[in-house]
Formats: C-alpha cells, sequence, structure tokens
C-alpha cells in the first residue's frame, strides 16, 4: 500500500504511511493512527520491520509491516491517493524518499525468502 503525497516535500511522489509521533503515544500507536490518517486503512499484527538512523535530518525511521483489515482504504488529507501495488507495479521513479525505496525492496526481499526479519540501515546524505 502506497500513499501519493498531497503535502510538502515530495507532494505528488508516492510514500508509505508514516508521521511523527504525538507527545506520550508509542510508536506501535503512531503506526497505526498515522496508516489511518493517511491511508484511512486499519492494520493488525504489526511488527517492527526497519530500523534506519537519517542523521542528516535528526531522524529516525522505524517501519512497521502489518495486514490490511477489512481491505478498506482511502485517501486522508495528507493523501492525494492510496493504491495497492504488487512488486511489478511499484512506481519506482516517483518514490518520495530514498528510505521508503529501500524499505520496499527489503519487504519483496524478505517475502521471496519466506521470513521477515528486523533491518538496521543508516542513510547519510551528508
Amino acid at each position: 500500500m502506497l500513499c501519493k503525497r498531497a503535502t510538502e516535500p515530495r507532494s505528488g511522489y508516492w510514500t508509505l504511511p508514516a508521521g511523527f509521533l504525538e507527545n506520550y503515544e508509542t510508536v506501535e500507536a503512531g503506526a497505526l493512527r498515522e496508516t489511518m490518517e493517511e491511508a484511512g486503512a486499519k492494520t493488525k499484527h504489526i511488527q517492527l520491520f526497519l530500523m534506519c538512523n537519517l542523521p542528516h535530518i535528526s531522524q529516525v525511521y522505524m517501519m512497521y509491516h502489518g495486514e490490511l483489515l477489512d481491505g478498506e482504504f482511502s485517501a486522508g488529507l495528507e493523501s492525494e491517493e492510496v493504491r495497492l501495488f504488487g512488486e511489478n507495479e511499484i512506481p519506482w521513479n516517483e518514490i518520495a524518499f530514498t528510505v521508503i525505496e529501500r524499505t520496499i525492496k527489503l519487504y519483496y526481499k524478505d517475502k521471496k525468502e519466506g521470513s521477515f526479519g528486523i533491518h538496521f540501515d543508516t542513510i547519510d546524505k551528508r
């Protein structure tokens, strides 16, 4: 599931549902909330998939994967469009951020291997 961004930075490019945590919110609760806000989707059984350091922007991304409940999704206020893509349909030239591209590629690699791990990475563009 990818969301076409309706906000800057990188408006009009595709991303995974993601965002910043609210005060007193767990990372898991934040992932569920952002998925609902950006993609109108409820998920279950989420698991940590990738933790990526981005020191050049003073951020850490914690990406999760899970199951889509009820097959329902819709664009939220921060998304122009939300779609499910097969691996051969991913618009690679229109992915908003390097960390999102890496997350998707790791997902399909793990899927082919039949086991999802927890990955750690650093992207430093300084």
